[in-house]
Order: C-alpha cells, then structure tokens, then sequence
C-alpha cells in the first residue's frame, strides 16, 4: 500500500505559552522544546541505570531511561482509558507493519487493558529502537482502524471471550463485577464479545469504525499518557526522538453471601470490604501492615487456626485496587470439605483477628519490620526484562506519586503513621462485607451471570449471625507474629574488577554420590544466592503410577508441615520449593544468602530425620490432590492436545488419570514405608550460584548429604529419559475428545520432528525456520483466519522438531488443513524473501540468542537447564550463533522442502486433536416468528420482531441453555425489566419455545458426527489414526538417553 498522508512535521521549538502550567520542579529544556524534571528521581542503590523524566508541550509526560548495558531497547505508552489494536496508521497503513518490523528486530509487542488503564508496549534490539518508536508513536496520532481489521478484532475479542468462559477466574471476577452497584462502571462487563462489541452497536445503527475513531479523539490525549522509553542511546538523543514523534499526538485536554458453582472442583471462601485508596498514601502504606498481619501464615495466625481445625488449606489478604477513587480488602480462603461444612466458623475466626488488632495498640515494632523488608528488597532490585520494566513504570507514572518518587514509590514506606492504620481497620467492619462462597456442590442456584453464565445465588445474612460476629470472643491461640529471625543483616559481596566474568560454573565435588556445580556471582554483585539440589532416585516415578504419586504426596505433606515455619523466611525474601520430577526430587531456594544454611538445615530435617504427618493433615493434603488432578480434566484443549503429545512421545510417562487412580489407594502407612526407601540410595545433582565462596558452598551440600544420609544409586540407576523416533514418511493423528462437555473450543498441536537434538547445525536451522515463521503464522492463523495460535520449538529429551498449535470452535480437521495450508505458503515466503530481509532474520535471532541474563536468578536458571538436561552443553548459544552466521537462504529452503513441508516424501508428523464435545450436539435455526409469538404471549411487549430478528440472525441454538442465554443478552439491553423478572420470564419463554418448536419447525442439522472421528474424510491423505497410545508406541523406535557433550574430564578442568 502507499502512504495516503505523512503528518505535519513536529516542531522542536516551543513557547513559553506552552509551558505555563507547569508542575512543580519542571524547568523549560535549553532548546525549548521540552520541559524536565530538576530534581533527582530516587532509584535503588543497585540500579545503574540513568533516568530524566520530561514533559512535551501537550502535557504528555515521558520518562527515559539510558541503560548502558541493555540488550533491547524498549517503549510503553499507557493510556489512562481505553484499548487498542494494530491497525495500521496513516504514515504505516499497512496493517501488521508494526509487528513485521519488530519480529525482523529481535523484538515483539503486546498489550493489557486494566479497569481504567490501557497499556502498550514493545521490545526491540537496541540499535533499532528510533524506528520503533516511529511506528509505536503513529498508534496515538493517526489510527486508520482499517473496516476489515476491526471486523476480525471482534472476532478474535469474541474468541478470546469464549476461550475464558470456562475459565473460574474470568468468571468470579465478572460476577464480583455484575453484582456491584449498577450505576457505576465497575459493574459493566468487563471483556467484550460479538452480542457487545458487534449486536449491540448495530442494533443502535452505530459505525463501529467511526465509533472507534470517535473514542480515540475523545480519549487518546496526550495529557492521559504516560510513556517510558529504555535503550542504550545517550537521554539527549532519547529526548529529542520523544519530542520530534510525539509532539503530534493531540491534548484533548450492605452485608450479603454469595453462593457460587464453579467449573472446576474449587472449595472457596472471599470475606471482600471495601477500603481506602492507596495510592495517595504511598508516604505511610497503612494498607501494607494490615496485609502482613492478616495475610500471615505462621504461629498464631489465621492460617494456622484454621489449619488446625482442618477447615483450610491456603489463604490470601490484602487491599486489591479498582480504579482511581476506589479500592477493596479481601480475605481469601482455600476450603477443605469440612471447613466448607464450617464456612460461618472460619468467617468468625477472621473477625476474631481483626478484633484483636483493634484492641490492641497499633505495633510499631511490626511496622519498622515491614518498613525494613520493603527497604532491603528496593536497595536491592534486580533488572527485569526492559518491555515488562518500561510498561511497568509507564503505568506507575499514572499514580499520585510525587515525580521523584515514579521508581520507589510503590516500593518504599517513608513515613510511620498509626491513625492512618486504624483508620483503615475501621473499613474491615461486620456490618460492610460481602461474603463469596465457591463450591460445585451448591445446588438451588437460582440466578445465572449474563456474559458467563456462572450459576449462583445472593442472599443476606441473617441479623443473628452478624451480631454473633460483633461479640466474639477471641482464640486465645489468634496473635501477633513473633519477631522476623530471617531478615538478612549481612549484604557484603565483596564487590571488585572482573574482566572476564566466568561463564560457566565450574565441578568443585564429585562423587559416586554427588556432583556439586558452583560459581560465585561475578556480573550481578547482589547479596543473594540459587542453590538448587536434584535428588535423583529411579523410586520417584519409573517402577508405577504409584510410586510416582507417593513421591507427589510425600513432598506435598512436607511443604505442608514447613508452613508456620517458611513463612517468616518468605518475607525476608527467602523462597524454597520442593517438587517431584521425572528424575528425582528438587529441593530449591533461592534468595539473601546471609541466612541461607539455617532454612536449608531445617527443611532437610523436615524431610528425614524430623518428618512427621501430623493427625488430619494426610487426608486433607491427598483430597487437595485428588482434586488437583481432576481439575486437569478441564483445563483448556490447547493444554490437552500438548499433553498428548508428551504421552506420545516420551518413552514413560503416567497419565493423570492412571495418577487419579493410583492416589485412591495410597494410605498414611505406605508414605511413612515409602521416604525412607526413596532416601535409602540417591545421586545429588547440585548448583549453587551467586554471593556465596567454594567453601560456604560445599557445607551447604554437606548438610543435605548429613541430613539425608543416602547411599549412591548404581550407575545403570541414572540412565534419563527417552523419546520416540518417528519413522520417516509417516504422518500419524491421535483423537481424544475434550473432557469438559461445556467447552466449545477444539484444539491441536501439529508436530513435525526434525532430528537429534545434538547437531548444532540442525538446531540452528531449526530456531531459524521458527524464527521466520512466527510472526507470517501469527498473522495468517490468528489475525486473518481468526484461529487462535502459537507456534515454535518443541525440544524432548533427544530430539527436536517445529510445531503449530490452535485452540478454536472450529473443528480440528479444518485446523491442521489451515495448518498445512499456513506451511504452503510459507515456502513461497522463503522462497520470494529478499537477501536483505533474510540476514535481517538471522540477525534478529542472534540477538535473540546473545541476550544476557537481566538478573541473577535468570543466569542460573540457564546453567541449570544445561544441567538438568545432561548434555551441559554451557556453549550451546555460542556454537548455535556460529552455525547461524553460515546459514544460507538457499540451505534453509531446501531443509524446509525436505523435512518440513507436508509433501515431503520424508516428513515425520504426528498431530494431536482435541475435540469439542459440543459438535455431538445437534442444533437448529431460531425460529423466530415463533419465539416472538412465546415472548408476546408472556406479555412482553417492548420488543419488535424487527429487532429480534436483527439480533438472532445467523444464530442457531443447541439447548435450552443456550437460548436463555440469548435472551437475556437481548432483553436486558431492549426492556427495562428488572434482572430478576427478565430471569423467570426467560426460563418460562424457553421451555414454551422449546416444547412447542419441534411442531413449529422440524428443520434442524448435526454439524459432526462423532467427535472421535470428526470429518476423517477430510483430511488430506497419508495419515494413519493411532487407536492406542501403547500399542503405538511400543512399535516406535526410542532415541539415545541425553549424556555430557563433552567428558566430565573436560568438565572437571574447569576447577
């Protein structure tokens, strides 16, 4: 396409009259062209970075930031209303313009909406950011908002909407929202949708396009923007590219319970008050002390009384913001059964602490705590990925903070203020709360929320029990925490020159019965340390399902028992982890290593000599379990069909429900049999890495290998895991219905396996064609087929390949034919790919793969992956970026041709399909007369059958479910009923229609036939339908087991 029209040229030079409001501390830029920001902004001690903070003569506020060392650079703009989309401008009316030119860039974009917030950002490499932000800045000045690219945003809204309509989080949150007062715009829905986005608008003879264009001149101004822009360029030159691009944009200067039917198996309980605003007291933070001391779960807490009881297993405090001007606190509970029997008692239990923290003096010693964690963790604030870093501070920027406080504010509490504390207790009263209740066990659920359909019921307590919460009495067991003895007090790194900084850890013990990696921090110099210790054992999943699940719930019953304990070292930024693996147990912690050695001590005892199950807690911690693994079953198909193909391809891998299975049976008696035996022989992989000596290092191995007390595995014990080779030529499909007969979304993964993942070349060839093909798969699938998908790498234990996965209604024959169709053109991409554009590929993957670590937990979370893999391939970006320079265009075609395209005589393809049960269902056309003949004869008269017939067209329903549905999208938007009356003249409509249609309109049609066997007939030939997964397998071919790339000799020399 060509350029329609290039705005008018911004001018650098600015009036006084432009720049007569200014607020405090801002002085007018040598050149006049901007204003900036005087004083110094306050940063953390560990951040090198150089910040100025300017303000445009629009009144848009800009916040740069030189980082010297960045690998990316990075812009956010956040928009204080709103959304948008990628639509094409005037000056780049090409739509996906914008994201091309970051994909060849190493770089990407995204998006958020909040209540009151729109957020954009990107991340592109860092020589490339003023082109960026040309074409990032012309979203704010001159949207096109192209009649077809708005027709299939609402689509894809639509789709996403549906996606999330299993969803329990979408679901709680827009009842929460639909439930709230309905002349504030808290209670509007809160997603969007074809009826809302598309119906509703047309019903009002409205121009989505020009309402578009309507919303953005009303509300994209530039007084409501905030923007942060990050790279390596000096703040002069970042200055002068903010005022030269965005100059242009315009200056448009009562108690209640609620019982809730999940989709999942969830017990939950949400004690919700409204509370002050925090923003504005940023100084003081009075909200932050009520949330430690009502969020904590050690000795005396609310947690640990309700555990003891047996009525919780998790739970969540704290003030949740809205949007400006409004704010709640809420008390989340995680129920088991009983305490879902208990539910009035665990309410009481709450109020009893807030009681007490009423009735005693407010603590300042507890304060000064929280006051010293939130100081410690500023002073030592880690860097972030630049694009979450930039679009985090641009939305910061929309916050009542004083302008030097943009980067501590929300970190930092610099004043101790107790009447703003009691103030704040006063909103936590028993006459002002709303009490939600989750449990799929709730039957006589006589409401349904409109945009989710999520059953649920409203009723008011009644007086008897809010006087009972008004005259408790409280535990004696309810108190205040103990002093903190986890706050680290020793920050010494011994900090110094390095000019090479080691890349790799080094061997500093080897045994039969361990392998100690370590390298002390040498890039990051923070007072924190990750030690990571893998206790390999055969026992912890390969003999059966059951000893996999025993392993699961000794780990869980061990993570249960350290609670009370963990907590207060959790605060102090201590974190540790236990969880099972494939090969063994990993224990991890990670955090300030000043105190390290004392958790580390006390979770090994835990594990061994001090394990313990504590009277109760086995059946609470295996029925959390059960129900964990029976929420699987629901998760969305997308996850299924990877799931699938795992179990395909991995040489043993359990199923959840052989697991399900398996934990019916497991008893108290067979854990306390089990962890001895899984302790009695191990092999201990281990990595510490960060502020910590060889020395410090191997005493915290010593106390692992003392507490443990193992002996070494035989050799043959360690061989890892395998996966299946598939045959060259062959193309198979396996078929699984999706679980949730509810959910409307089929899925597949397309998997084409291309080699061993050991050849550097085929590696580098590989993350080359993914590199390409992202963001042609990304626009033809998603943006222009409307198939929602995501596409890449799929590495196994040996080998690896490229796949394409969809979530969609339509069914999943027509997604890999859409697939397969994507790949023919995609070789015509290649094919007709200019040189230039080619290397502009390469380049931007090496970048990619030459990116450093932005922290100290992301470098050893990559030594440890080349661990965890057995190959230690710490060299791997080197070697890859080497082949990559060598690749040629013609090279990676004919790969492309031989291996991957689907009519390659060679080609090894296996594809997953997830199934919506939905498509079993027949549906019929609306009969329209008819419904309206039922909806006049109810007497409803306010609605037309013009109107009705505008809204029903092309609709077709399947049950009586999905007309009430309908209807009330429709009703409520048409009548002025209220909700309740539009509820029962609805269900009395439906069954009408319903009874009566099958004499009025006999016409209807089946869409599929079995959802195992969907639409076979086509799909395009030369594939062959795995009828069992075991019988498959056991006639597939099993690549090596991973072993070192290089000797452990070679290993070792790096002492």
């Amino acid at each position: 396409s060509q350029i329609s029209h290039l705005p008018s040229a911004s001018s650098n030079f600015a009036t006084m009259a432009s720049f007569a409001n200014l607020p405090p501390n801002f002085v007018l830029s040598p050149d006049r062209s901007h204003a900036v920001l005087a004083i110094p902004i306050e940063k953390s001690n560990n951040d090198n970075r150089d910040y100025r903070l300017i303000r445009l003569n629009n009144e848009l506020e800009a916040l740069l930031v030189h980082d010297p060392t960045t690998d990316k650079s990075s812009a956010s703009m956040d928009v204080h209303v709103g959304n948008l989309s990628d639509p094409g401008t005037e000056k780049y009316p090409k739509e996906n313009e914008y994201n091309s030119f970051l994909s060849k860039h190493g770089g990407h974009s995204n998006a958020y909406t909040g209540l009151d917030n729109t957020n954009y950002y990107f991340e592109v490499g860092y020589e490339f950011l003023e082109g960026a932000l040309d074409r990032f800045s012309q979203f704010f000045i001159s949207p096109l908002f192209d009649p077809s690219c708005t027709d299939r945003e609402i689509l894809a809204v639509d789709s996403e909407h549906k996606k999330n309509r299993r969803s329990d989080s979408w679901r709680l949150f827009q009842l929460e929202r639909s439930l709230s007062n309905p002349n504030h715009p808290y209670s509007r829905f809160g997603s969007g949708n074809l009826y809302s986005l598309k119906d509703v608008p047309h019903q009002k003879g409205l121009d989505i396009r020009n309402e578009l264009l309507k919303f953005h001149e009303r509300y994209y101004s530039a007084n409501l923007m905030k923007l942060v822009v990050l790279g390596r360029d000096p703040l002069d030159l970042m200055a002068s590219w903010v005022v030269d691009k965005f100059s242009d944009v315009k200056n448009k200067g009562i108690p209640r319970q609620v019982s809730v039917k999940p989709v999942k198996d969830i017990r939950s309980l949400e004690i919700t008050f409204p509370f002050v605003e925090q923003a504005p007291l940023y100084i003081s933070k009075p909200g932050r002390y009520l949330t430690h001391l009502i969020a904590h779960e050690g000795y005396g807490s609310i947690l640990s009384l309700l555990k003891k009881k047996g009525w919780a297993n998790y739970l969540e405090a704290g003030s949740v913001p809205g949007a400006v001007g409004f704010e709640f606190f809420k008390v989340s509970v995680d129920l088991t059964e009983s305490g879902l029997d208990h539910y009035k008692e665990v309410v009481k239990i709450v109020f009893q602490y807030i009681k007490m923290l009423k009735q005693i003096d407010i603590q300042e010693w507890c304060f000064r705590e929280v006051q010293s964690l939130a100081e410690i963790s500023f002073r030592f604030k880690e860097k972030s990925a630049p694009a979450s870093y930039a679009s985090n501070l641009s939305n910061l920027m929309q916050r009542p903070y004083s302008r030097d406080c943009i980067i501590s504010g929300s970190h930092l509490i610099r004043e101790y203020d107790p009447h703003l504390i009691a103030e704040g207790l006063k909103y936590l009263e028993c006459d002002n709360f709303v009490l939600t209740l989750v449990s799929p066990s709730f039957t006589g659920l006589d409401r349904k929320e409109m945009w989710y359909g999520t059953e649920y019921k409203v009723e008011p307590f009644d007086k008897e029990f809010i006087k009972e919460l008004q005259n408790q009495v409280i535990d004696p067991e309810l108190r205040i925490p103990p002093p903190n003895e986890f706050i680290p007090t020793n920050f010494e790194t011994n900090k110094h020159e390095v000019v090479t900084p080691q890349t790799c850890p080094s061997i500093i013990k080897s045994t039969l019965l361990s392998r100690l990696w370590h390298k002390k921090d040498d890039t990051f110099w923070v007072p924190k340390v990750n030690v990571r210790f893998l206790l390999k054992s055969p026992l912890t999943y390969a003999p059966s399902p059951s000893h996999c699940i025993k392993a699961r719930l000794y780990t869980e019953l061990v993570k249960d028992n350290l609670t009370e304990y963990s907590y207060n070292a959790e605060l102090a930024g201590l974190r540790y982890d236990i969880e099972t693996q494939r090969e063994g147990i990993l224990l991890s912690i990670r955090g300030y290593n000043d105190k390290i050695h004392v958790l580390l001590k006390d979770i090994v005892h835990a594990m061994r000599s001090k394990f313990t199950i504590y009277p109760g807690r086995f059946e609470k911690v295996k029925e959390r379990l059960q129900r964990a693994y029976k929420n699987t079953f629901l998760d969305p198909p997308h996850n299924h069909a990877t799931y699938y193909l795992s179990c395909l391809t991995q040489d043993q891998m359990w199923t959840n429900k052989e697991k399900l299975d398996a934990l019916e049976d497991i008893t108290e008696h067979d854990i306390n049999s089990f962890y001895p035996e899984l302790f009695s022989h191990l092999n201990i992989e281990s990595l510490v890495h960060g502020n910590m000596f060889k020395d410090e290092a191997l005493k915290l191995l010593q106390i692992v290998e003392d507490g443990l007390k193992s002996k070494p595995l035989l050799p043959a014990e360690l061989i890892g895991c395998r996966n299946v080779i598939l045959p060259e030529g062959k193309k198979y499909l396996y078929q699984h219905e999706v679980l949730d007969p509810n959910n409307v979304n089929s899925a597949i993964e397309y998997y084409v396996q291309l080699g061993n993942v050991v050849n550097k070349r085929l590696r580098a060839k590989s993350s080359l064609l993914a590199q390409i093909m992202h963001e042609p798969c990304f626009n033809q699938l998603r943006t222009k087929e409307q198939l929602g998908n995501n596409n890449g790498i799929r590495r196994m234990a040996s080998s690896l390949g490229v796949r394409v996965i969809i979530q969609s209604e339509k069914d999943t024959v027509y997604l890999e034919n859409k697939i397969e169709d994507f790949l023919n053109i995609l070789q015509i991409l290649i094919e007709e790919m200019p040189e230039e554009e080619y290397q502009k590929q390469v380049q931007s993957l090496i970048t990619k793969k030459l990116e450093k670590p932005k922290n100290l937990y992301q470098e050893a979370q990559r030594y440890w992956n080349h661990i965890d893999s057995g190959y230690y391939d710490f060299d791997q970006v080197e070697t890859d970026v080497a082949e990559l320079r060598t690749i040629t265009k013609s090279e990676l075609l004919d790969f492309y041709k031989l291996l991957v395209h689907p009519s390659s005589s060679i080609q090894k393809k296996l594809s997953v399909h997830l199934q919506s049960q939905k498509h079993l269902k027949k549906s019929r056309p609306i009969n329209v007369n008819h419904l309206y003949s039922c909806l006049s004869t109810k007497g409803l008269t306010t609605v037309t059958i013009e109107n009705l017939q505008t809204f029903l067209s092309s609709k077709e329903i399947v049950d009586g479910q999905e007309l009430e549905t309908l209807l009330k999208q429709f009703l409520i938007d048409q009548s002025k009923a209220q909700e309740r009356e539009i509820e029962e003249l609805i269900k009395s409509v439906g069954e009408t229609y319903l009874t009566e249609s099958s004499t009025v309109d006999n016409e209807e049609k089946v869409e599929y036939g079995d959802a195992i066997d969907v639409k076979l007939r086509d799909l395009r030939p030369g594939n062959e339908k795995i009828e069992d997964i075991y019988i498959w397998k056991s006639n597939m071919q099993l690549g090596p087991a991973p072993t070192p790339v290089i000797t452990l000799n070679d290993l070792m020399s790096k002492l």
